[in-house]
């Protein structure tokens, strides 16, 4: 094993005896680390994310346990998502309108095919599927891959344009079961963070699949982007 960073060592003696913490704990746990870094240790410049990770008792196996949706968080995630549209005519127009970073049809689908995946979330009206589909095997395993399901998919775009670029946020679970999904900005206040992660999980709570049997949520932790998870007591 190799020697610790002075920066992890600090980490994990500051959280030695916070082992299952309330939401409320584990929040102002992740947000002094930063605050009360010794003078040997520079602090992060950047403004990191915070994210919710949660181990759910599903099979992702199981279609109808596939656990994915998005949810707009009370108070976004502190971030302008890059949003691209595939569409034509009016829905292209209005995409443009609302704000997209990039639209088109088949042009756009090429660049990506090309490997330009400069973007965050990737938005598709239903009769351009047929040109979004084949780009599966680049988007799907970065999860940019449109889908009905996410609300990605839709005649709306200016609706979806507007949501995603207020900061709402899509997450699916992943073949071990978990989901990960950022919740704010370490620079967010407490109560703040505490409302996007309740909601979220109030949200993941509602998707749980009928066919669930035992325990849903499993387990629950949050990070921020250089420090090690806090886990939270259920």
């Amino acid at each position: 094993m190799g020697k610790q960073s002075k920066r992890t060592k600090f980490y994990n003696e500051k959280l030695a005896g916070l082992s299952s913490a309330s939401l409320e704990e584990a929040v102002g746990a992740l947000k002094s680390l930063e605050a009360d870094l010794p003078a040997a240790i520079k602090p992060v410049k950047m403004d990191q994310t915070v994210e919710l990770a949660v181990r759910l008792g599903v099979d992702p196996r199981q279609a109808d346990q596939l656990v994915r949706g998005s949810i707009n968080l009370p108070h976004g995630i502190g971030k302008t998502q890059r949003v691209v549209v595939f569409a034509q005519g009016a829905s292209l127009e209005a995409a443009e309108a609302a704000g997209a970073d990039a639209a088109g049809g088949k042009d756009l689908a090429d660049k990506v095919k090309g490997g330009w995946l400069d973007f965050d979330v990737a938005i598709a009206t239903p009769d351009m599927m047929g040109v979004v589909g084949p780009l599966g095997r680049v988007l799907g395993p970065r999860g940019l891959m449109p889908s009905p399901r996410a609300g990605t998919v839709t005649q709306d775009v200016a609706g979806a344009v507007k949501d995603y670029k207020a900061g709402k946020v899509e997450f699916r679970v992943d073949a071990g079961g978990n989901v990960h999904c950022r919740v704010g900005k370490l620079s967010f206040e407490a109560g703040q963070l505490v409302e996007n992660i309740e909601a979220m999980l109030k949200y993941l709570e509602s998707l749980r699949p009928s066919s669930v049997k035992g325990a849903y949520v499993r387990n629950i932790a949050i990070s921020s982007t250089m420090s090690p998870g806090i886990g939270i007591a259920l």
